[in-house]
């Protein structure tokens, strides 16, 4: 499920982001999208090209990782984001909620480090 007012849009500084033409409400569900769960030996390998960028550690212990499906790999990351991401490791989902009120031409956001307020630095610069 993606909520249908949003899209994919160039941005100016980090490639493309993901975007709502409607105002959203704190706490409305924008996008729950299945993942494709990886061993840790598939991570080894996805390390090694351009799809590290975008899985996501995955599982109780972090021993696996997932490549998400839908728009989940384009949101891009704010320490002061306005979304956050819940992982479903029974049904293999993750779940993408609005943490405070979107405006129409928006670009949502979420905090790598899973939490949407953890200021923890993350493993690679941010501008």
């Amino acid at each position: 499920m993606i909520l249908p007012s949003l899209f994919v849009a160039p941005t100016s500084s980090m490639g493309r982001g993901v975007f709502s033409s409607e105002n959203i409400a704190a706490g409305t569900v924008v996008e729950q999208s299945p993942v494709i769960v990886m061993s840790t030996a598939d991570r080894a390998l996805l390390d090694q090209t351009i799809l590290h960028d975008y899985i996501f550690e995955w599982g109780p212990d972090l021993n696996q990782c997932c490549m998400a499906l839908g728009y989940i790999p384009l949101y891009n990351h704010s320490f002061n984001s306005n979304c956050e991401y819940e992982m479903d490791y029974d049904y293999n989902l993750i779940k993408v909620t609005t943490v405070r009120d979107i405006m129409a031409g928006e670009e949502l956001f979420i905090n790598y480090n899973g939490n949407w307020d953890d200021p923890t630095p993350l493993w690679f610069p941010v501008s």
